[in-house]
């Protein structure tokens, strides 16, 4: 990160620590900032387009005369009690206009509501931080990258529950690096978070692709044509369009690039050449009810459609079934999910059979614990591509053979004594995907199975009975129990098992009809 964007963080990093004394969470600092910045934003872009002719000037906030001077300069002049009343009527306003339309603004200011109730503070943070920067003339590092650091910051706000939306940029990175998307893709993610996969994509295409695009090939991006997520919580949906926003990806008058809904219910509309998704760790799946208050409750569902292979309230199954579904005929899917997945039965014995029937199901990553918020949680990323319909079960399944690469074995990671590098990532990319060449097609044909990377042959893996992968672990989790475990190694296994405990005792009193209390109902 270059040193202004460091430095901008910081400042605004401060100030998240001034706020909770006000009872303002990390995420809750996010959302007002990002409002602020959006006011602030087209406020410059109003500006700017003032030596224009008036046929050709934007305006960003609604285009009517009871609008005029309203947003960032009616804000700027006032103080106290007054300040504090009319930023919460300019919420109200806009989250109305929000219901109204389908824009970028639209899908920021949904529902928006002041959490900052001091009037001193939202003084400071207006004149004293957001004031003071040129948002519209930064470039995509400095505005981009601050805020992104913002995002990564508040994840480690665990008890606001941050964690759940952040997947580490350098995991991100690799992916991306191996998947090579270009100018010509269709991009999505169906479980977005705050935008990390698309943005990672984006940005990849424009360093490697962007002396080649063509204007038109820009307002695909821009238009959510080429690229576009999918948020089940409007909170987080908000800082994703955000994000997007910095990176100077889509408009803020323009069709919003994230969609707000459960990406599960129902099939898919638009399908996608390439799909990035790391869905929310927990097995179990919900629906979403947005209560009149606004706050948000869940219920355990089963997802019946007619595209899946096997009903099931396992999420992460449901995710596998929902992304190879979004693919296109040639689509290619890099999915980052659990080890339950790899082997838990029933259901899951005949969803994974099915993936590697019909999709090639061709490279899978087993990475090390530790680089995840959810404490405890030992994933994998899947990658795998579309095929051709099987003509009859006769015939060979489209998974041939199954590469895996084990970064677990002999890597003990933290979040911050010893996180994840892009270093850790370098063999794995450079020899199941040969990131550094020209022919993704010719690297895979030259792998080699040769120390942490292996190979097993598909069709034996289909034809045994639980259909397990999970394989290829150089030293499984003996090692593990081998060596001595720390305290905080200790505490930290002993809270998992207790929150899976907890999650099953509390399916076990819906199951039986007992109405939980809404402060468990309203659980992530």
């Amino acid at each position: 990160m270059k040193l202004e964007a460091r430095r901008l963080v910081e400042r605004l990093w401060n100030y998240c620590n001034v706020l909770r004394d006000d009872g303002v969470s990390s995420l809750e600092y996010l959302e007002q900032l990002s409002f602020l910045v959006f006011l602030k934003m087209a406020a410059e872009i109003e500006e700017a387009d003032k030596i224009l002719p008036e046929h050709r000037r934007r305006r960003v906030l609604p285009d009517t005369e009871e609008w005029r001077g309203r947003g960032w300069p009616e804000l700027l002049d006032l103080t106290g009690t007054a300040l504090e009343e009319a930023y919460t009527q300019l919420l109200t306003d806009l989250g109305k206009r929000g219901e109204a339309e389908e824009t970028t603004l639209g899908l920021i200011f949904y529902r928006a509501r002041n959490r900052l109730q001091n009037p001193a503070n939202l003084r400071r943070l207006i004149v004293d931080l957001i004031d003071k920067e040129e948002w519209l003339s930064a470039s995509k590092d400095i505005k981009g990258d601050a805020y992104e650091a913002l995002i990564a910051r508040s994840a480690e706000d665990t008890k606001a529950g941050a964690g759940q939306y952040f997947t580490p940029r350098v995991l991100i990175e690799s992916i991306v690096r191996c998947m090579r998307p270009d100018a010509d893709d269709v991009i999505t993610d169906p479980a977005c978070g705050t935008g990390g996969f698309l943005l990672a994509a984006y940005d990849y295409i424009v360093r490697e692709h962007g002396a080649d695009m063509s204007t038109e090939d820009f307002a695909r991006f821009d238009n959510g044509d080429a690229i576009w997520g999918t948020e089940l919580v409007p909170t987080t949906a908000r800082l994703a369009a955000m994000n997007l926003l910095l990176h100077n990806l889509g408009r803020p008058d323009g069709t919003p690039l994230i969609h707000v809904e459960d990406a599960l219910a129902k099939p898919p509309t638009k399908r996608a050449s390439l799909v990035f998704a790391n869905p929310p760790f927990g097995k179990k799946s919900s629906i979403v009810i947005t209560n009149v208050d606004g706050s948000v409750s869940r219920e355990n569902t089963s997802y019946h459609r007619k595209d899946f292979w096997e009903t099931t309230t396992n999420k992460q199954f449901n995710f596998v079934q929902h992304i190879a579904n979004l693919l296109t005929d040639n689509g290619r899917a890099a999915v980052v999910l659990p080890d339950n997945v790899l082997f838990e039965g029933g259901r899951g014995t005949t969803i994974r059979r099915e993936l590697l029937k019909r999709y090639n199901l061709h490279t899978m990553l087993r990475l090390p614990a530790g680089i995840f918020y959810a404490g405890g949680v030992k994933a994998n990323v899947l990658f795998f591509d579309a095929a051709p319909p099987r003509r009859s079960e006769d015939e060979p399944p489209h998974t041939k053979q199954l590469w895996v690469y084990d970064l677990r074995t002999g890597h003990r990671l933290t979040l911050k004594q010893n996180p994840l590098l892009a270093g850790h990532l370098e063999d794995f990319e450079r020899r199941a995907f040969g990131v550094g060449e020209c022919d993704l097609d010719a690297a895979i044909a030259r792998r080699v199975p040769e120390g942490r990377l292996q190979v097993f042959d598909g069709a034996e893996l289909i034809d045994t009975k639980d259909v397990n992968l999970d394989i290829g672990l150089i030293e499984p989790d003996a090692v593990d129990a081998a060596e001595p475990k720390s305290l905080a190694d200790l505490t930290l296994a002993l809270s998992v098992d207790l929150r899976e405990a907890l999650a099953e005792l509390e399916d076990l009193a819906v199951d039986l009809g007992v109405e939980l209390p809404p402060l468990i109902r309203e659980q992530p």
